[in-house]
């Protein structure tokens, strides 16, 4: 097989890659209390302001592994309205992707009074992005191949995410549509077979409640939250479940248990001859500590298939500040929305 063969069978198998890393991934960090960073409707829906620093690495035995570092903040302005603002930069390989999003949300209050909670969100987030591909080294200098160009290819784009979401006491729902736009990215800008679809649309709906056991000390948070790809028809379903101990008034623990699974297999062969099928599978444990303003979460994912690239695991701190605090505290067991 020749060079140019081989570059062509690693764009393709690379292909899908490419595809879910448009935009910022979605893993486990709304549940270290960061839901502004996958639903555009959280900005300023709590009654502090928040600022939220995220840093994972995945597989350290692993050179080049994906690692992903994200900064956003999100406020109140207004009685209505909310404002917030992500950075973000996202590594795999030779391919990587840097940007920002802006949001602005308007939040509806249908409650009595304003300690009631029940809230309608709406929120808009633009994000202009770059992404870069990595070709240096690919070339053979000694049968030199002009499909290769020795250099990092880069396209700039931007995309639109728009989403909805309800929290009603200590129930809460979301809806978010992510690469609302049809964006084609050119960030391969030579003659090769593989075409990129400009339909990048990703549907994200979570729904959960909170409930108080045993007094007013512990609570447990059970949720769930679905993706799915509008162009590969792929989607996931995570199931989580999140407990909290309050030890006084200014100091909560909290930790728990998620559960990811692909909803559709993936076929390989391990011997040559015979088919299997696996389905992505991540159980992700996850602990974390609010001491007044301050916040800190660690989470660890672990992928549970026969067939992995590497047995190491996926480690992500979460460390967040909330400030500005407003007077009014939502009276419900709701720690999205209610600040310490």
């Amino acid at each position: 097989m020749n060079l140019k063969a081989i570059y062509v069978a690693f764009l393709a198998l690379t292909s899908q890659l490419i595809f879910s890393q448009e935009g910022i991934p979605v893993y486990a960090d709304y549940l270290s209390d960061n839901l502004y960073l996958v639903h555009p409707a959280m900005a300023g829906a709590a009654n502090a302001n928040k600022i939220r620093l995220t840093a994972r690495k995945q597989w350290f035995d692993v050179d080049n592994a994906p690692n992903l570092q994200t900064l956003n903040i999100n406020f109140r302005a207004g009685e209505k309205a909310g404002l917030g603002g992500i950075l973000f930069k996202d590594e795999n390989g030779r391919f990587s992707q840097t940007g920002v999003y802006l949001t602005f949300a308007y939040h509806l209050l249908f409650s009595r009074d304003r300690t009631d909670l029940n809230m309608l969100s709406f929120g808009v987030s633009g994000g202009f992005i770059q992404s870069n591909v990595d070709l240096r080294g690919l070339e053979d200098f000694t049968d030199p191949d002009p499909i290769i160009l020795d250099r990092v290819q880069k396209d700039t784009y931007y995309n639109v995410d728009v989403g909805i979401s309800y929290n009603l006491f200590e129930w809460y729902a979301h809806f978010t549509v992510k690469n609302l736009l049809p964006v084609t990215r050119d960030t391969f800008d030579n003659d090769t077979p593989v075409q990129e679809s400009n339909n990048q649309r990703r549907y994200i709906f979570s729904l959960g409640y909170l409930f108080g056991i045993g007094g007013d000390t512990w609570s447990i948070e059970p949720s769930i939250m679905y993706q799915a790809t509008d162009e590969t028809k792929e989607s996931t379903i995570d199931g989580n479940l999140k407990v909290y101990r309050d030890l006084g008034e200014v100091t909560t623990l909290w930790g728990g248990l998620s559960y990811r699974r692909s909803l559709d297999g993936a076929e390989f062969s391990q011997d040559g001859t015979s088919i299997e099928s696996q389905q992505l599978q991540y159980f992700t444990p996850f602990l974390g500590v609010n001491y007044k303003k301050w916040m800190v979460g660690y989470t660890y994912s672990y992928q549970a298939n026969s067939v992995v690239l590497s047995d190491g695991g996926f480690h992500q701190i979460t460390l967040g500040y909330d400030f500005g605090k407003r007077k009014e505290r939502w009276n419900c067991k709701c720690p999205a929305v209610n600040s310490k």
